[in-house]
């Protein structure tokens, strides 16, 4: 490919000083200042904490304060040494793209192109081209079409010539090393977004059309993120679904990671729209957190969200390190939320990205195990708090056992030898997995857990992300799901070509490993065809299409700006095996996907899927998407559970469901959580039952007081409470709300 004369990119900027929510809009004509903001005391003093951690943050020590340091790179001193000069313009050119200053990143590579000579500058060129081309075309014009593989119709460019230069540079560089499968992955998706895929690629570099194909034909989901109000841009976060309000509606909860982005909450208005309430629910200074989990703690009826922080940053100790906050958020039940950490006994400055709630020790209450992160010399060992019943909690960790040093990504609770004790799983990034089975009460009363990893074999994979326990195969015993992170051939988007083009590839798999019922599991990664190239963070699992078995969508990338490589979805063909489904659903998107939640938003009975998109570096951002489910006619039933003995929202409560079709009966079984470690399903269960014609028994095992309770005669597609001890359910309008 020849070098083409290159065009004007004209003078459009687009700039990202921190995060983009909105566009505000100021009047001279305001007749008084706004009121100010509701915080309750609580929330006003991790507001101040997390201004400090802002302000006092070093552009030097955190990689993804890319403003700061840019600013920092124009103060230095003049250098009258001319490599010096050139090195800090090159890394000045650098900060500007991740900052969000494609445009003038564009021209400060140019320049330097004399310097450093071509071949060094073309591949930053690329990705600065590719990357105004997204600003230009995916932000500036959105459309529920964009960045989804293959792309096409309104997904297509309608500013183009950021795209056309990097062909050109992308086409140099596959000239110069045929076996760049970076740039070759990056030239396929550059030419999809011009519309002359495939025929517009060069033969030797295309990546044939079937690669994109579906196994399987799950209708298309679309994006309505925009028209329902929740198309929120920003960086890498977390995602909760629920019901915060109890008016029977599900409402949403999002985060970005940046020092200074905010929580944002919407309620859910009951028409396929929401409305942000985010200073209303006295969230304003609530900033930051790269995932959020939700949870009853104090058994009041009113869900309650961890916002954890602080995650990958660790990795420079002298700088702040990631000893950042975390947050709980209490819900008052008013409409707002308060910030309780301090009072709760759960302040402390460490980085955080995982955590989960169970009752681990069955008194009734909410315990929580918080996965730190521990890179070098500073030694952050995780947390198992014990809920104490008057809303603080102890922790534990050391005496129970559970004291993990490590990377920690991902963490699950879950009973997996069905003896009413809920287990945890530890996965950890660059050193074995872990599993603890709870042992009980000792003869002093303190429940301990013994490491059983070995015994079970699930120590892999070794870099390893989200995670989570579910039934897969519906035979009433836990499977376990741990999916990988590593590469292999040097960047994400190599080793996604190399899948596609059916070539070798080293890159850590995920592993799902099937209950044996005897304490033990069975890898069956490549039996269930589980064993794709899926560089997983946010991920979760619900059921698209109402069979009754679980389906699994893994949100993918990296920080590295050209990992804009497609999220996937994986959906359970009967117990058997996964079929890739990501094009037929739209669910191919290609920028960075966080947390993901699984839940019937609009109420119609199937369940739609919002996932959390954008990266960690500061101008890396995209708005959230929203995809709505298009039905596929099979039954459900919704079912509210709540506890009396056992925690209210009876988290960890089994169910198992018959369901019957002519003669032929069936079961099905789901467990009350959250889904997986990395975004927050809500807590009452959506559960898809198939063709059914009838259901023959909803039986409910209670987590703490173990109690088994069945229940005949409920309606298929029907929304029930089920309390424990009653004897009947009682019928629900989801829409009305659950209710005490």
């Amino acid at each position: 490919m020849t070098q083409n004369r290159q065009k004007p990119l004209g003078h459009r900027r687009f700039r990202v000083a921190g995060l983009l929510v909105g566009v505000c809009l100021f009047t001279a004509a305001a007749a008084e200042a706004p009121a100010p903001p509701l915080q309750h005391p609580g929330t006003k003093r991790m507001a101040e904490r997390l201004r400090v951690v802002a302000a006092t943050s070093s552009p030097w020590g955190n990689p993804y304060l890319n403003s700061r340091r840019a600013q920092a790179l124009r103060g230095l001193p003049t250098t009258n040494d001319p490599r010096e000069a050139s090195l800090r313009e090159f890394r000045l050119a650098r900060e500007l793209l991740l900052a969000g200053d494609a445009e003038e990143a564009v021209a400060r590579l140019r320049a330097l192109t004399p310097v450093f000579g071509a071949d060094r500058i073309r591949g930053p060129l690329a990705t600065a081209l590719l990357r105004l081309g997204e600003q230009e075309n995916c932000l500036a014009r959105h459309t529920s079409e964009s960045c989804l593989v293959p792309i096409r119709g309104s997904g297509v460019y309608t500013e183009r010539e950021p795209t056309r230069q990097a062909i050109v540079e992308l086409g140099a560089l596959l000239e110069a090393d045929a076996q760049d499968l970076t740039s070759r992955w990056l030239l396929n998706l550059a030419h999809m977004t011009l519309g002359d895929y495939p025929d517009g690629v060069p033969e030797a570099w295309r990546i044939p059309p079937p690669a994109f194909r579906s196994e399987h034909d799950v209708g298309r989901f679309p994006d309505v993120a925009r028209r329902s109000g929740v198309d929120v841009v920003g960086l890498a976060g977390g995602t909760v679904v629920e019901d915060f309000d109890g008016d029977g509606d599900l409402d949403l909860m999002t985060s970005s990671s940046g020092l200074t982005d905010p929580l944002r909450f919407f309620r859910n208005r009951g028409d396929g729209t929401f409305e942000e309430r985010t200073r209303e629910a006295g969230l304003t200074g609530i900033v930051g957190g790269l995932n959020l989990i939700h949870a009853d703690y104090d058994n009041d009826g009113h869900p309650d969200v961890l916002v954890l922080r602080g995650a990958w940053l660790g990795v420079k100790p002298a700088t702040d390190g990631g000893r950042h906050p975390n947050s709980l958020l209490r819900n008052l039940g008013d409409g707002t939320f308060e910030d309780v950490t301090d009072n709760a006994g759960l302040l402390e400055y460490r980085p955080t990205q995982t955590a989960a709630f169970a009752d681990y020790d069955n008194d009734g209450r909410l315990d929580l195990f918080v996965g730190h992160e521990t890179f070098g010399q500073e030694v952050y060992p995780c947390r198992l708090y014990r809920n104490n019943g008057d809303g603080t909690f102890t922790d534990r960790a050391l005496e129970a056992g559970v004291a993990v040093v490590g990377l920690v990504k991902g963490v699950a609770w879950g009973d997996y030898d069905n003896d009413g004790l809920q287990d945890l799983y530890v996965s950890r990034l660059g050193s074995p997995n872990l599993l603890y089975h709870n042992l009980g009460p000792d003869d002093a009363g303190r429940h301990r857990f013994e490491d059983v990893t070995a015994r079970a074999g699930v120590a892999q994979p070794q870099v390893s992300f989200p995670t989570w326990f579910w039934d897969y195969d519906n035979d009433g015993w836990l499977d376990l799901f741990v999916s990988g992170y590593g590469t292999g051939l040097g960047s994400q988007a190599a080793d996604v070509a190399a899948e596609y083009l059916g070539l070798a590839t080293k890159a850590e798999r995920p592993r799902l490993y099937r209950n044996n019922g005897d304490g033990t599991f069975a890898d069956v990664t490549r039996e269930t065809r589980t064993d794709r190239v899926a560089f997983t963070m946010g991920c979760n699992f619900g059921d698209l299409d109402n069979d009754g078995w679980l389906d699994a969508y893994l949100g993918t990338g990296d920080p590295d700006l050209r990992a804009i490589i497609p999220n996937r979805m994986l959906r359970n063909d009967a117990g058997k095996t996964f079929q890739e489904v990501s094009t037929s659903g739209g669910f191919g998107h290609i920028q960075k996907g966080h947390g993901i939640a699984f839940a019937d938003l609009d109420e119609d009975g199937d369940q739609d899927v919002y996932m959390n998109v954008g990266g960690f570096f500061e101008g890396d951002v995209f708005p959230n998407v929203l995809f709505e489910n298009p039905g596929h006619g099979n039954r459900f039933i919704k079912l509210v559970l709540v506890g009396k003995r056992s925690n209210r929202s009876a988290f960890g409560a089994r169910i198992r469901i018959t369901a019957r079709r002519g003669e032929q009966a069936r079961e099905i079984h789901a467990v009350v959580d959250t889904g997986g470690s990395f975004g927050s399903s809500p807590l009452r269960r959506e559960i898809g039952l198939g063709a059914a014609e009838s259901i023959d028994s909803v039986e409910v095992v209670w987590p703490a007081s173990g109690l088994r309770t069945t229940l005949r005669g409920l309606e298929l597609d029907g929304s029930y409470r089920l309390v424990e001890g009653a004897s009947e359910a009682q019928r629900l309008d989801m829409m009305a709300g659950a209710g005490d």
